[in-house]
């Protein structure tokens, strides 16, 4: 009986140490999984952030899934057992099997974000950009002022939330660019990535036109008095001296932006000189750029950190001078006001829409190239919701800024008006000679654009004391919030390119000196007295319809060929948790809806009121709107064909058997460890799923969507 209890302890204890031993393997491979998951907010320096580390293995590589059991042929509870053996040997030799891994698929390695701050910080860099800063505020001010916040906001939830979120998504899941990307959706759609890339490089090479009008002022900000603050002397035949007559007519800062700094001339038919300080302003400008660039996002933590905070930084030592300066609750309140009937103007939803759709920076590729480099359990949707709020957060902001500058600045004159209106009284002149003061009309007189930062700011910064220092930090601003813009727009041209293979043996680094050099040469275009319209005609034709256009499409390619369940099923897999109804609703009928209403409803406002740009007369110091002249038309056509006709193009040369984009296997995404990680079971469709969005038995959807598969098996049925 001694002997028996003995062995049964021995026994009892021999299985206690068994279960021990397989609660611990079921820890350790749990802890392995989130190991080699690496998740985003791990701080650890002894880690690598995102697809180049080397415990990112495919499930598809032989090697690793062999030893892991992931395979079909490791099912079953012999398969599992295996499993767990197979994981315990693959700890004491990992090191060694990922090194082995990834040397057989170096396709698949892939730069990363050192840090989820440098990924968060650069995507807020490049959506917050000069348009936060001198259209949001012009906008909201011509559009009704408080009341524009509602259609600015409603198309914030209806369409530039939705394509944020999906931009960021189909680029974590499928590890490509937009034209990998597109073309992994499915090899017709590949011409929506290569339109995406040439518009981001046209965009670029006018964008950086600004940032080289940024040098220029910044550059003189350090000379006393600014070159701005007052007129020139002129020098006569008969060597006397007299003020410059056209800086008498318009005012110093006016002359010394159109003049001096431009150049500018009468006409876009009328080119004249060339102008010498723009072109070398031009040359550094790309200089920089390419030196921010050549590091790669690996490297560019620093220079992110700088470019993407500083400007806020500027933008709340202005807000406190700004709330001091007599007149800006003037100026604010004039900006917030409700005008309650613009609401039921078509143009105010239009201009809303319009402007949430490229203050996001969407469709340029740009986004998806960024999240092309976050690790496979990066939680996407989340980002998009900071990045959004931010970057709207950050417009209203500047409105305040900008206003309670601007009310500064009406209320001075309004003051000076006031005052010689009572000198010219006690002098006893007549009614008809005295002016009139009104303030809301001088706050109205508030611009957009260029205008808005080299003229009217400019004007009020040139009666603040130590004007030397608010121009410097001003300009200083403008420059980071143009070049970290500048980054994302040029990223998404460079990574396609490399996507793409086009030049398998060319270093990334030598391509994105061939992208600058290539936009340097071609943006001297600018630098001579027509240089300024043709930013204008640019801007306002190659940036704007050719991205609804292509975002459109976008929402098409997931919604109806990629899979809208598909589509969910991924994002359930990275972020661990599945996107909403409200989303799907989005990305499949109400985005595309909304933009294809402001695609039809700017073309019709563009052939009843036709397009115009503002000339410069030198004889009255303002500027006349003239008529675009018919080569300038017949441009605008070209530079918006040149873009959105790949998207037929490539469809249509596939289907005549010429493939424009070589085929490439699919890049790694560890599908089975992010299911055991966040323990998620197949999704089966709700009713109103089904109804909604044509879900088949199969696991397709309807609409026209093509079938992309068979439904996957629940994970009990595999095990």
């Amino acid at each position: 009986m001694a002997n028996t209890a003995h062995l049964f302890r021995r026994q009892s204890s021999r299985d206690l140490i068994q279960q021990a031993t397989v609660r611990s393997l079921d820890e350790l491979e749990l802890r392995e999984l989130r190991s080699r998951l690496v998740r985003a907010e791990n701080g650890s320096q002894n880690v690598v952030y995102g697809a180049t580390n080397q415990a990112f293995i495919s499930d598809d590589d032989p090697p690793m899934a062999r030893i892991l059991d992931i395979g079909p042929s490791g099912t079953g509870p012999q398969g599992k057992e295996a499993r767990k053996l197979a994981m315990q040997a693959s700890i004491v030799s990992q090191q060694q099997q990922q090194e082995s891994a990834i040397a057989e698929r170096p396709e698949d390695e892939r730069e990363s974000w050192d840090s989820k701050w440098t990924f968060l910080l650069a995507t807020i860099g490049y959506a917050v950009g000069l348009g936060n800063v001198w259209r949001f505020p012009y906008l909201a001010q011509k559009n009704g002022g408080g009341a524009f916040l509602v259609p600015y906001f409603v198309m914030l939830l209806l369409q530039g939330l939705p394509i944020f979120y999906l931009e960021l998504a189909i680029g974590q899941r499928l590890r490509k660019g937009a034209i990998g990307v597109w073309h992994e959706v499915s090899a017709y759609l590949g011409g929506i990535g290569i339109s995406s890339a040439f518009v981001s490089y046209i965009v670029a090479l006018y964008y950086n036109t600004i940032i080289a009008w940024c040098l220029i002022y910044l550059l003189h900000s350090f000379e006393t008095p600014l070159p701005w603050a007052e007129c020139p002397k002129r020098l006569f035949k008969n060597f006397t001296y007299d003020i410059e007559p056209e800086c008498v007519v318009s005012s110093p800062t006016k002359y010394y932006w159109y003049r001096e700094t431009l150049q500018v001339s009468p006409s876009v038919n009328e080119p004249e000189e060339i102008n010498y300080t723009v072109a070398l302003a031009l040359i550094t400008a790309w200089s920089l750029v390419y030196l921010c660039m050549v590091q790669g996002i690996t490297e560019s933590s620093k220079i992110v950190y700088i470019t993407a905070i500083f400007p806020y930084v500027v933008l709340i030592i202005f807000f406190f001078r700004g709330i001091t300066l007599k007149g800006a609750s003037d100026g604010i309140a004039h900006l917030f006001t409700p005008r309650w009937e613009s609401i039921l103007e078509p143009v105010v939803w239009l201009e809303a829409g319009t402007q949430i759709f490229f203050s996001l920076g969407l469709a340029f590729g740009g986004l998806i190239a960024f999240s092309s480099y976050n690790p496979a359990n990066n939680n996407c949707y989340r980002d998009a919701l900071v990045v959004s709020v931010t970057n709207c957060s950050t417009s209203m902001f500047a409105g305040v800024v900008v206003f309670s500058v601007i009310g500064f600045k009406a209320t001075s004159i309004y003051d000076s008006c006031v005052e010689e209106r009572s000198e010219m009284i006690r002098q006893n002149k007549s009614h008809d000679l005295l002016p009139v003061c009104d303030l809301q009309k001088e706050l109205e007189n508030s611009a957009s654009g260029t205008g808005l930062a080299f003229i009217i700011f400019t004007e009020a910064i040139n009666q603040f004391p130590a004007a030397q220092l608010w121009a410097v930090l001003f300009f200083l601003m403008l420059f980071t919030l143009g070049i970290d813009s500048q980054f994302g727009t040029l990223e998404g041209v460079s990574t396609s390119l490399m996507d793409m293979k086009l030049f398998p043996n060319v270093p990334k680094e030598m391509i994105t000196g061939a992208l600058c050099m290539s936009c340097c040469v071609l943006s001297l275009c600018f630098a001579n007295g027509a240089g300024s319209y043709i930013f204008q005609l640019m801007d306002s034709f190659a940036g704007s319809y050719t991205l609804l256009i292509i975002a459109f499409f976008e929402c098409i390619g997931v919604s109806y060929i990629y899979g809208l369940k598909r589509f969910a099923d991924d994002i359930e897999l990275m972020t661990g948790s599945r996107p909403s109804l409200y989303w799907m609703l989005c990305w499949k009928y109400i985005s595309p809806i909304a933009m294809i209403t402001i695609l039809v409803a700017s073309f019709l406002e563009l052939a009843s009121e036709g397009s115009s740009y503002p000339g410069w007369n030198a004889l009255t110091g303002t500027t006349d709107q003239l008529e675009w002249p018919h080569w300038c038309i017949v441009v605008a056509i070209l530079l918006i064909l040149v873009s959105i006709l790949w998207i037929p193009g490539v469809a249509i040369l596939r289907l005549c058997g010429i493939n424009v984009i070589e085929d490439s296997e699919p890049a790694w995404f560890p599908s089975a460890e992010l299911r055991d990680v966040h323990g998620i079971v197949p999704h089966e469709p709700t009713d109103i799923e089904i109804s909604l969005f044509c879900i088949r038995a199969d696991g397709s959807e309807g609409l026209c969507c093509p079938i992309y598969g068979p439904r996957e098996q629940p994970l009990d049925e595999e095990e």
